[in-house]
């Protein structure tokens, strides 16, 4: 990377000091900007409050059983050859089809009106959320690994301040102000518009993980994804420092510096890069305790996926908007805060995961699915809102020590990988239970019996995974007496 006269690249201890702004502090601050813009959206807790306005002509039915799971659908269809386009696009051009897509979401939720023109805006906001793996990702190509915790840590609280400012903003507009919902939607467009124009000024990166890697450096933890709407994050491991492919940074010039023009257009390979990527998903997958967690992972997302899409829905059942005050933007506000506050304690928890992690797991699994009942049961708008809140802390902490626990027994460090299986996995779940229980062409239930099932989804994880960890530990406790008993034999 040449600075702005042409000149030769400065020294890296430097770049690496911050002496070179384009090196990371710029596209890091570009990167939030965006993420931050991107987030600021105040009509989103209002969001069926808005679609049941008498303008839009759409009834309850057509609102919960045929439009919210276009969503669903969509991103499950785009979310792998999206996770693909990325790693060969290089990230900032996927940055830019979030931006697009989310532009076109919420311009056609200004003016679109009946039931196949709000499906087909379902269907963009699906490719919004599916293309949220390249903010995540794009800024690992664009610096030194020695920076990824600080940089991941700005990116994140960047989005979950857009979305507090969104949510709080809404809140009081609707309450305080009385806006319209149209308005809010207005400044949403504006806040996605200002964020796409801001990603143009991203630099393109010259590596990527699997289709533009370095010859002389395998990138294996490049893309630490950390999921937007779940609140987790993949924390730097020591171990990963000295993993074979880590080569010092010292030696491997950044961004490809020093490389020749022969080698950097190097034909890629698609078929290899496939076969490497099977070849790496048999490895990730080998460790039964990586598998554990993935499999809660995949599970606990995809039901958490259903709840949060459908709140709005319970909620408007419980308590009309159109003849009360509704507290949707402050209840997701309050959610968001205090599960980022319990994302920092659990990160200060020190126990052997190994040993009671399933039944831990178990346990708030339970949590969940009682939240979730009392949630559909008492048929009381503050009982709903605070049992919401509950569900989501309960969810943002199990999701943060699932997501270290699965980065510390990578045996490749492919977290992209990793996690976009996990997010396939519970993506095609809520497909299933979507086409089964909401969708109009299943079952479609009412909401209500939709939450009645969700609770009973949840305590099916807490039975399975209790079993699972009383057996580990009883397994456990054998294999040491056994090595007690050996001992004095020993001796």
């Amino acid at each position: 990377m040449e600075d702005s006269h042409g000149g030769r690249p400065a020294p890296r201890s430097a770049r690496a000091a911050g002496g070179g702004l384009c090196c990371w502090a710029l596209p890091t601050a570009l990167l939030c900007a965006y993420g931050f813009f991107c987030s600021v959206r105040p009509s989103e807790p209002f969001l069926t409050r808005y679609l049941l306005e008498p303008h839009k002509n759409l009834s309850e039915t057509q609102v919960f059983n045929e439009i919210y799971p276009v969503w669903t659908y969509s991103y499950l269809a785009l979310l792998f050859p999206v996770f693909l386009a990325t790693d060969y696009l290089r990230y900032k051009p996927v940055v830019l089809l979030q931006g697009l897509s989310l532009i076109v979401t919420w311009f056609m939720l200004l003016y679109a009106e009946g039931l196949r023109a709000v499906q087909f805006l379902e269907f963009f906001y699906g490719m919004g959320t599916a293309t949220d793996i390249a903010y995540y990702s794009y800024i690992y190509s664009v610096v030194d690994i020695n920076l990824y915790q600080k940089v991941t840590s700005y990116c994140r609280s960047a989005t979950l301040m857009g979305y507090t400012v969104g949510s709080v903003s809404g809140q009081v507009l609707v309450s305080v102000a009385g806006w319209s919902l149209f308005s809010l939607n207005v400044i949403s467009l504006t806040s996605i518009s200002i964020a796409f124009g801001t990603a143009w000024f991203l630099p393109m990166p010259q590596k990527s993980l699997f289709f533009h890697h370095l010859s002389s450096q395998h990138l294996s933890c490049e893309m630490k994804v950390m999921d937007c709407k779940n609140g987790a994050a993949v924390q730097d491991h020591p171990d990963v420092q000295r993993a074979p492919g880590w080569e010092d940074e010292t030696k491997v010039p950044l961004n490809g510096e020093g490389h020749s023009a022969e080698k950097q257009k190097k034909k890629v390979d698609i078929i290899k890069v496939l076969r490497d990527l099977w070849r790496d998903f048999l490895q990730c997958y080998s460790s039964r305790t990586m598998l554990c967690w993935s499999v809660w992972w995949a599970l606990s997302t995809c039901g958490y996926f259903q709840v949060i899409n459908y709140a709005q829905g319970l909620w408007e059942m419980v308590l009309p908007s159109h003849g009360a005050d509704i507290y949707n933007g402050a209840v997701e506000a309050a959610s968001t805060l205090l599960g980022a506050v319990a994302v920092v304690v659990v990160g200060h928890i020190k126990t052997s995961w190994a040993m009671w992690g399933e039944v831990a797991l178990a346990l708030f699994s339970f949590l969940i699915a009682a939240a979730v009942y009392v949630m559909d049961t008492v048929r009381n708008i503050w009982v709903c809102y605070g049992s919401y809140v509950i569900f989501r802390i309960i969810y943002m902490m199990l999701i943060t020590i699932a997501t270290f626990q699965i980065a510390t027994n990578l045996s490749v460090e492919r977290y992209a990988l990793v996690f976009g299986v996990n997010t396939f996995i519970a993506l095609a779940l809520q497909t299933l239970l979507t086409v089964i229980v909401v969708d109009a062409s299943g079952l479609g239930l009412d909401i209500f019996t939709q939450f009645m099932i969700y609770a009973s989804y949840f305590a099916a994880i807490s039975l399975v995974f209790l079993v699972s960890g009383i057996c580990s530990i009883v397994r456990a406790y054998r294999r040491q007496e056994q090595v007690q008993n050996r001992s004095p034999e020993s001796q």
